[in-house]
């Protein structure tokens, strides 16, 4: 009885052809990451793809990654990206190992997305375009050899050697035919070199985030710079504004733990000799004003309370700060806006873009724009060297970083980066209280205790706090000394605890008498309402 014999390797195991795909994206992704630390710092082929994602994501999309992650938002999103890109390499390596050169297309579109979303970026240097094609020709490449590796040799014959099972002679020259030409691909010499290409890869992404690290004087800049002294300075914080209960949010918010929510998935680093700010569009005099013409005005400081549209009700999308700057009305003055303009369109070095109306900027609240926070020239995640501060406001109609431009416009004419995605224009933030002290589902000891959190509605203010338990009598709590009406302010109520589980509630009235809605509502279009409940258990 003959048989014949198929000579294995023909068609290589998928995992192989998986590990051939990774490892190219991976070396292809590190090799573009150097190029950019060294040459184009903005142009990160993860960076522009991730930014362009974003600004295709649809609303839900973007609420629903800043609702799971809050500020990790952007470390969650690079995670993602890697994810899929691992996914597209495995079938690239698929591909390519099965129907040549459907592998190569598939990285080279990689690629040539990374080139377009370099190029069209609001910051594209002449040569974002570089690290993106880097990256995918050197993935390309990597693949091409990569599966070579897996290609068996040709067959001394065409004809399959027949053996019969009987004949030990046979077999003897079957793996005879085996050891002269029909051999299984080098499976130790294709993990030596995916292994190689792997480990390049990562190292070179290392490098090239050291390189852009190192390469970054504008943070050398930023500490080199001594801010001025305000020509006004802020009132002192009264003492009794901060209650000093653990676990309660501090009244003045430490810049390393102030929040960041933005589009920005690289930092832009702006030198101040290289910035500057134009005013212009529905004005009679346009103005240009440099970073040392804007140090050397009369700087004002002001405490102001940020806060997030995408807050939660009880998040901790929200902050509070001492700024220092220039207000934005006395410049404005300047350019003189034409009696029908009602917005400013600020945009950012990035392309990012806010709406604020008109007459916010120009009446007597303090909205700046900021130099310094907390006494430090601003962080540069937080927008340094220069970025808008506006009391009242959600930060997405008006709180800029890294500003450039301010457009005299309208409403009818522009459009914002977030009002384009479904979300209101003027964005003024609403009433709202959150407790702190104790935590959700934190265990308290049944005796004397305390409840004790935060209230807020700048440029409006807040005039009393309430606190309900397990759906009884609303209760006054004690509000600590408010720094102004821009700012929040702390509250607190002592609690004889029993034992058992309890459900605690609260809620803020403002200074107009208005009490904050329990109609409860997210964040999208225009910020969250609701008051916050949590529920303890007293042991």
């Amino acid at each position: 009885m003959n048989v014949a014999i198929e000579q294995a390797g023909d068609r290589p195991a998928y995992p192989l052809t998986w590990a051939a795909g990774v490892a190219s994206i991976t070396v292809g992704a590190g090799l573009g990451e150097l190029t950019a630390g060294v040459i184009a710092p903005e142009s990160s082929p993860f960076a522009v793809v991730g930014d362009a994602l974003v600004d295709a994501a649809p609303v839900w999309a973007k609420d629903a990654a800043i609702a799971l992650f809050g500020t990790a938002d952007k470390i969650a999103l690079f995670v993602g990206i890697a994810i899929v890109a691992l996914a597209l390499a495995a079938l690239a390596g698929w591909l390519q190992s099965r129907t040549p050169p459907w592998g190569l297309v598939v990285v080279g579109a990689f690629g040539a997305t990374g080139v377009v979303a370099a190029m069209t970026r609001a910051d594209a240097g002449p040569v974002a375009w570089l690290p993106s094609l880097v990256a995918g020709v050197a993935a390309a490449i990597a693949l091409h050899l990569l599966t070579g590796l897996l290609t068996p040799p040709p067959r001394a014959s065409s004809a399959p050697p027949v053996v019969s099972q009987r004949s030990p002679a046979g077999a003897s020259a079957a793996a005879k035919a085996t050891a002269t030409g029909d051999q299984h691909p080098d499976r130790r010499t294709f993990f030596i070199w995916a292994g190689v290409a792997t480990a390049g890869g990562v190292i070179a992404t290392i490098a090239g985030s050291a390189v852009r690290a190192g390469s970054r004087t504008v943070t050398a800049a930023r500490q080199a710079i001594g801010l001025p002294a305000a020509s006004v300075p802020a009132a002192a914080v009264p003492a009794s504004a901060e209650l000093g209960i653990s676990g309660l949010a501090p009244v003045i918010t430490p810049n390393a733990e102030f929040y960041r929510i933005d589009t920005a998935l690289i930092v832009p680093q702006v030198d101040t000799s290289d910035w500057s700010l134009r005013i212009y569009g529905m004005v009679k005099q346009e103005v240009t004003i440099t970073w040392d013409e804007l140090v050397a005005l009369p700087l004002e400081e002001s405490y102001t309370t940020l806060s997030c549209v995408s807050n939660s009700v009880g998040g901790d999308l929200i902050g509070n700060a001492k700024w220092l700057g220039y207000p934005i009305r006395e410049l404005l003055a300047r350019a003189e806006p034409t009696a029908d303009a009602d917005m400013v369109l600020s945009q950012s070095i990035d392309g990012f873009t806010a709406s604020t109306p008109l007459s916010v900027l120009t009446d007597d609240r303090d909205s700046i724009l900021a130099i310094g926070m907390n006494d430090e020239p601003l962080p540069i995640e937080h927008g340094f060297p220069v970025r808008m501060v506006v009391p009242g406001l959600y930060g997405y109609v008006s709180a800029t970083k890294w500003v450039t431009e301010l457009k005299v416009t309208t409403f009818e004419q522009d459009k914002a980066y977030w009002s384009t995605r479904g979300w209101t224009e003027r964005g003024p933030i609403k009433l709202q209280s959150r407790i702190d002290v104790p935590s959700r589902n934190q265990s308290v000891v049944a005796g004397e205790t305390v409840i004790a959190g935060v209230a807020w509605q700048p440029h409006v203010g807040v005039s009393k706090v309430e606190v309900q338990i397990d759906g009884g009598e609303w209760l006054e709590a004690t509000l600590a000394t408010a720094i102004s009406d821009d700012t929040w302010v702390q509250w607190s109520m002592p609690w004889t605890a029993t034992s058992g589980s309890h459900t605690i509630s609260c809620r803020a009235t403002n200074v107009n008498g208005e009490t904050q809605t329990d109609a409860i509502a997210p964040p999208a279009p225009d910020g969250a309402t609701g008051w916050q409940q949590i529920s303890i258990n007293v042991a």
